[in-house]
């Protein structure tokens, strides 16, 4: 009988990381479902579901009958995001509460759906990606940095309740651009200074396979030009 393909779940599965971080895993042998709430990047074709990570109840039902039908899972990366930028007294309780459930809350549900099965097996990786909002609030960035502030929070203490277990919990703090058309049109930036998704995906799938006598919690990646 043939042996089952581990499986690698990335929830945030949209252009740019990503797709980057599917494609690597899937090249390194794993069955890769992606996990995303927009349509426009969830279809049978690209092993992705349309999935609201913020729907506790969703979450639940769809990432149990992917575990009964693919397997405990041996990856699991959130990379959900929203970014909103503008001054705190424009900011609504709207955008405040929907950056909050769309990356803190949607890790929150992804990690109750899958730690239970992925302790079981004594085994697996849980990583995170952060932003440089993640260490320091800047202005006009109050809702996201809350967010991303509460997430790494959440991280942390995921790793300091389940790394005993056998579960390695990292957080990666992207420091700069991610090269996407989107970040182009929107920035103008030089494409030299900005980072590749298909350099972070490489930098995730080490992280995801430390030995466990040398475990990362943490990692930081920005450019070469990036000041910091």
């Amino acid at each position: 009988m043939a042996q089952k393909q581990a499986l690698a779940l990335v929830a945030g599965a949209g252009p740019g990381l990503g797709q980057a971080l599917m494609q690597r895993f899937a090249q390194g042998g794993y069955r890769v479902i992606g996990l995303s709430r927009s349509p426009h990047h969830a279809n049978d074709d690209t092993n992705s579901v349309l999935l609201d990570l913020a729907d506790a109840q969703s979450v639940s039902t769809k990432l149990a009958d992917l575990i009964a039908h693919y397997g405990t899972p041996a990856i699991v990366i959130h990379n959900a995001a929203q970014l909103a930028i503008s001054p705190f007294l424009e900011t609504s309780e709207e955008t405040f509460e929907q950056l909050w459930r769309n990356m803190v809350l949607s890790a929150f549900n992804l990690a109750q759906a899958t730690l239970p099965a992925m302790v079981q097996t004594g085994k697996g990786a849980f990583v995170v990606s952060g932003a440089t909002a993640s260490l320091r609030g800047g202005a006009n960035f109050a809702a996201f940095a809350s967010a991303k502030f509460a997430l790494r929070g959440l991280t942390q203490s995921l790793a300091r309740e389940f790394q005993p277990k056998g579960l390695h919990i990292a957080h990666v703090i992207l420091d700069g651009l991610i090269d996407t058309q989107a970040s182009r049109e929107r920035t103008r930036g030089d494409p030299a200074r900005m980072m590749k998704a298909e350099d972070i995906a490489q930098t995730y799938w080490h992280l995801a396979h430390q030995p466990i006598s040398t475990w990362t919690q943490e990692l930081d990646l920005r450019p070469h030009s990036e000041t910091f």
